[in-house]
């Protein structure tokens, strides 16, 4: 996790990859960041995207979180939120690294 990373920094990302955070969009966030406090760096892409799927089911699952996050839930959601992409996450059905 960057130490540094800050609401003003996700917002700034964000907004230069064309996404205006909303509500959605910070509760994917907090998601994440929790997941990497409570479990550490994830060894590969698809555990995060079973994760992000099973808590996200009840809106959706992986097309409510394409639809806040198009290039990518785990790719672009880690990158606004300060977190390492997960090996594997280069792999299209994740999102690609831009």
């Amino acid at each position: 996790m960057e130490e540094d990373w800050s609401r003003e920094i996700a917002e700034r990302r964000a907004r230069h990859r064309g996404i205006e955070l909303q509500d959605g969009h910070w509760e994917v966030i907090r998601f994440l960041r929790q997941y990497y406090s409570a479990y550490g760096p994830v060894t590969h892409a698809r555990e995060l995207t079973r994760a992000l799927e099973s808590r996200f089911a009840d809106r959706g699952g992986s097309r409510y979180l394409y639809r806040l996050f198009p290039h990518g839930p785990v790719v672009e959601g880690c990158h606004i939120a300060g977190l390492a992409p997960p090996a594997g996450s280069r792999n299209s059905s994740f999102g690609s690294v831009m």
